[in-house]
């Protein structure tokens, strides 16, 4: 059975029309999608009973099943495997930053997952050594979304401020479920969110970055360095292949120029991999002249013993460096290492506890 949500609120509206319903029956079912936490027709009590049963024969907007779930931070960082059946699973994650005085949160991020499993083979990535398995489709993105999105009506907390599309998998390689999301996340009539709330990271997809500014959009891209080299970033993201630093950076140049917003380039830190002070004096060079910001990430230690996180001497030197040479720089605050927050290490550490363990290939 179709999930509702992925199909576009137009088609939608199409389909209303086809059953000889009013279009503004759309607008209806989504208030109860996304301001009530519906996840069954029968909730939706302005609509005919004739209706709801109809809608219920030909969708479902049932919510992923939950298989496991950590919290930490003193309940500020919350991680969810959540099932997609047939033995895949996908992982999203709830921050709530910068509290006021009255604890409140000033903003609540959502990290989400595009695919189950990743092709991008990334030696220091959980996700990476998972291999790949299949694209989700833009329901089962949003869903990872309006699980937070339900927890935080049922509790009367804070609403979800913003998302980002760095869980696992490339979001670009599945640019088709990755917009549709994003439509879906945006719009008035779905969940809302500003456009600038919304931030995708992509191991550095050309094509996918130049269609992506191409969309009209004003969401933030992160693109993937970790190196300040060719041949370094070669070896630590070995599908790289003909994509040159060079290149990425003219993509970074024509997303600032298009979408007129900043781009981030993520530097994950490796011990006596990549965090030479002359490496970060390298770094500041390729990126120099262009709107952009260096968010530096120390390892968060998954994937085999060859790869070591930097101690904070080395941290803070190579963030000296760069910011000596001119580079807006920073480093990444920390969230859910107690939990296993990085990408992947949930599905895998459930995957290794399990006696049926979930499958990593079709």
């Amino acid at each position: 059975m179709r999930h509702l949500l992925d199909l576009s609120y137009e088609e939608i509206e199409a389909e209303f029309a086809s059953w000889g319903e009013p279009r503004y029956r759309a607008k209806q079912v989504f208030d109860w999608v996304f301001r009530h936490g519906a996840t069954e027709f029968d909730a939706m009590t302005n609509l005919t009973p004739a209706l709801r049963a109809r809608l219920a024969e030909a969708f479902t907007i049932a919510p992923l099943p939950v298989l496991a779930e950590r919290r930490a931070d003193d309940g500020a960082t919350v991680k969810a495997l959540l099932d997609l059946g047939g033995g895949d699973a996908v992982e999203t994650v709830r921050m709530d930053y910068d509290p006021d005085e009255d604890g409140a949160p000033d903003r609540v991020t959502v990290c989400i997952s595009t695919q189950v499993g990743c092709a991008m083979g990334c030696r220091f990535c959980a996700t990476g050594l998972q291999g790949f398995t299949r694209n989700l489709s833009p329901a089962e993105i949003v869903a990872q979304v309006l699980h937070f999105s339900r927890a935080s009506l049922a509790a009367g907390t804070h609403r979800i401020t913003n998302i980002v599309f760095m869980g696992m998998g490339e979001p670009l390689a599945n640019y088709a479920g990755t917009i549709a999301a994003i439509r879906w996340l945006t719009r008035p009539e779905g969940l809302g969110l500003r456009q600038r709330g919304i931030t995708v990271s992509t191991v550095g997809v050309i094509r996918g970055i130049e269609r992506l500014a191409e969309e009209g959009l004003q969401i933030g891209l992160t693109i993937s360095l970790h190196a300040p080299d060719d041949e370094l970033r070669r070896n630590l993201i070995p599908t790289a292949g003909g994509t040159t630093i060079d290149q990425l950076i003219e993509a970074a140049r024509m997303y600032i120029d298009r979408c007129g917003r900043r781009v981030t380039f993520a530097y994950a830190l490796l011990d006596r991999v990549n965090d030479e002070p002359e490496q970060a004096r390298a770094l500041a060079r390729r990126i120099r002249g262009i709107q952009a910001h260096v968010n530096l990430i120390p390892y968060n230690p998954t994937a085999g013993p060859d790869l070591r996180r930097p101690n904070i001497g080395r941290v803070r030197a190579f963030l000296r460096e760069l910011q000596a040479a001119g580079a807006n720089a920073t480093v990444r605050i920390e969230r859910g290492v107690e939990i296993a927050a990085a990408c992947g290490q949930l599905r895998t550490d459930v995957q290794r506890a399990q006696t049926r363990p979930i499958a990593l290939v079709e």
